[in-house]
C-alpha cells in the first residue's frame, strides 16, 4: 500500500502546470483579421479590377462579396471551435458555415439567371482556380499550424472547414481582382472547386490534425 502511495506521489510531482489554450474568440479575431489584412495586401500587389467602384453598386455583386466575407468569417469561427474537443460547448455555431454557403448558393443562382444574355467569358479558365489555390496556401498553413497546437478531436471536419476558410480568402481576392462579369466562368472556375477543396481538406485534417 505504501508503495502505491509513493508511486502516486511521484507521478503527481512530475505533472507540470498545463498552459490553457486561447479562447476561440481570440483565435477567430486573429484569423479574420489576418484574412482581411492578407486580402488587402494581395490587392495592393495585384491591383483591383478597374470597374470595382462601379460594380459595388450592383446589388448582386455586392451580395456575392458580402457572402464571401460571411463564408470566411463563419468558417473561421467554426474552425476555432473545432480546435477544442468539446467544441467549447458551442456546437450550434460550428454549423454556421452551412447557412452561409446556402445563402451564397442562392445568390449565385439568382446571379446566373440574371446574367442573360450571358456576359462574355475571359480567355483563361483553370488559371483562376490555380491562382486561388496558390493564394490560399499561406492562410491554410497558418490555420492548420494553430489547430495542431490545440486538441481537436474532429480532425476530418476541421480539416474541411480550414480548407474552405483559406479557399474563401483566395476566392474573395480574385473576385475583387479579376475583370469579368461572366457568372458561368465564376461558378465553374472560382466556386465549384470549393467542393474538391473541402474533400481534400478532410484528408488533410486526418493527416495533419490527428493525434
Amino acid at each position: 500500500m505504501e508503495d502505491i502511495e509513493n508511486l502516486i506521489e511521484s507521478l503527481a510531482g512530475e505533472i507540470g502546470p498545463v498552459k490553457q489554450g486561447p479562447h476561440p474568440a481570440l483565435i477567430w479575431i486573429k484569423w479574420v483579421g489576418g484574412a482581411a489584412a492578407y486580402v488587402v495586401a494581395a490587392l495592393l500587389v495585384s491591383g483591383h479590377r478597374a470597374d470595382l467602384a462601379m460594380r459595388l453598386h450592383s446589388p448582386l455583386f455586392l451580395a456575392e462579396i458580402a457572402l464571401l466575407v460571411l463564408i470566411v468569417c463563419t468558417t473561421a469561427l467554426s474552425a476555432s471551435l473545432l480546435a477544442f474537443p468539446d467544441l467549447y460547448q458551442r456546437s450550434g455555431a460550428v454549423a454556421l458555415p452551412a447557412a452561409a454557403f446556402a445563402l451564397f448558393a442562392l445568390t449565385m443562382a439568382i446571379s446566373f439567371a440574371a446574367d442573360n444574355p450571358p456576359s462574355p467569358a475571359p480567355m483563361h479558365s483553370y488559371q483562376c482556380t490555380l491562382s486561388i489555390l496558390m493564394l490560399s496556401l499561406l492562410p491554410m498553413f497558418w490555420a492548420f499550424h494553430t489547430m495542431r497546437k490545440l486538441a481537436s478531436t474532429h480532425f476530418r471536419f476541421a480539416g474541411a472547414i480550414v480548407s474552405l476558410y483559406a479557399f474563401g480568402i483566395g476566392a474573395l481576392w480574385l473576385r475583387l481582382e479579376e475583370q469579368t462579369d461572366s457568372i458561368v466562368h465564376v461558378l465553374e472556375w472560382h466556386y465549384l472547386p470549393m467542393l474538391g477543396v473541402g474533400i481534400l481538406g478532410v484528408l488533410a485534417g486526418r493527416v495533419l490534425l490527428k493525434w
